[in-house]
Order: structure tokens, then C-alpha cells, then sequence
């Protein structure tokens, strides 16, 4: 029989971190969203995530993309610092970019995140 004194817990940083499948099903119902908003939009594998681009290969209609972390998933907005954000989730403060940070698929609901894309893709077909 092992003490228990001798078991090890996980540090505090291994406790947070979200598993792969969480992440993988976070990353996949976001893309579903987008997707559903704007049917023809291009994916692309980069930055070790999945951007968004209305245009093919084209940076200036790159509306965000999709990235996961240790701890989180980030919904990144290329023109996000231009937003209204009436929810007040959007994190960041340079002078183009915005995140949301998400730990949970329920966070795509409580996070607004379909409001958001809605504001990204209006913002590039404008």
C-alpha cells in the first residue's frame, strides 16, 4: 500500500490544463459557428492553429482565427480592437487584435462568440 504522503499531486498548472479532446471540440464547434455565418469562408492551417480568410490566401481579408493553448482555446479577431463590445469579454490590448479566451464548450454560448464572429465577418464585407 502506497502513503499517501507519497502520492503526487498535480501541480496547479497541470490541474488547469484542458485535455485534447476538450480542445479539439472547442476548436470544432467554433469553426462549425463560423461556418454557419459565413458558409464560403477559407480555412487555413497557421500559427500552429486554423485562420479565417473571406479571400483565399489573402492577409487583408483574414477575419481571425482559432488557436489552442495549454489552458485555453483563443477565438482571435484580426480587426477586433475595432469592435463594440457590449459583453465586455474581449481581452488584449494592441492596436488591432482581440481575443476570447475559451476553458469549456459552453464558454461558446456564454461568451457571445457568435456575436463576435457576426461583428468580424460584417466588419470585412463592409
Amino acid at each position: 500500500m502506497v502513503a499517501w504522503s507519497k502520492l503526487q499531486r498535480p501541480s496547479e498548472e497541470a490541474a488547469n490544463q484542458m485535455d485534447e479532446q476538450l480542445k479539439s471540440m472547442v476548436r470544432d464547434a467554433l469553426i462549425e459557428h463560423l461556418l454557419e455565418r459565413a458558409p464560403d469562408v477559407n480555412l487555413r492551417s497557421m500559427y500552429c492553429g486554423t485562420v479565417f480568410e473571406l479571400e483565399q490566401h489573402n492577409p487583408k481579408s483574414r477575419i481571425g482565427g482559432v488557436f489552442a493553448y495549454a489552458n485555453h482555446v483563443s477565438l482571435e479577431f484580426s480587426h477586433g480592437a475595432s469592435f463594440d463590445d457590449p459583453y465586455d469579454l474581449l481581452e488584449g490590448s494592441g492596436k488591432l487584435r482581440r481575443h476570447i479566451k475559451l476553458r469549456a464548450l459552453s464558454d461558446i454560448c456564454d461568451k457571445q462568440c457568435h456575436h463576435y464572429l457576426d461583428l468580424a465577418i460584417a466588419r470585412l464585407k463592409a
